[in-house]
């Protein structure tokens, strides 16, 4: 079986004249993409996480006023309870400034390098690299799924 009977499917081959420097650099742009997205999850944690959190507060406060500790309730629930994390924004405002911010330019101009270099295509990096590593016929190697013998 021939490497391309046997290689990466045609959206996951290099086009013909793309050298390694430009795969390598779409390579890092691509797993910076990564790390955003992981940095999205946990801004979506921490919007979740302090969401909940102002919500236990409203226990929290009932649980000081039966106790009679009323001052203290009061501070909480004037002083904390609804507070804005960062000045005039609250979890999700911050959320929603990041998505459309930060984070719709970054997975823009990852699109807009892999249009205009690679026809779209993505994780040819990665794509390589298995090449390299797997074991051709070998049963768990298999380059893409459906050729397995």
């Amino acid at each position: 079986m021939g490497q391309h009977e046997d290689g990466p499917d045609e959206r996951h081959r290099r086009p013909a004249g793309v050298t390694d420097d430009t795969v390598a650099a779409l390579g890092k742009l691509s797993e910076a993409l990564e790390t955003v997205e992981r940095a999205r999850g946990h801004l979506y944690s921490l919007h979740q996480l302090i969401g909940h959190a102002d919500l236990m507060l409203d226990e929290a406060i009932d649980l000081f006023l039966a106790a009679g500790h009323d001052p203290i309730a009061d501070r909480i629930g004037t002083d904390l309870l609804g507070r804005n994390v960062i000045a005039g924004r609250w979890t999700f405002q911050i959320v929603e400034d990041f998505d459309d911010g930060y984070y719709a330019l970054f997975r823009e101009l990852d699109r807009q390098a892999r249009d205009e270099l690679v026809g779209g295509r993505r994780h040819l990096y990665e794509a390589e690299m298995k090449e390299r590593r797997r074991t051709p016929a070998r049963p768990g190697h298999e380059a893409r799924p459906g050729t397995e013998d």
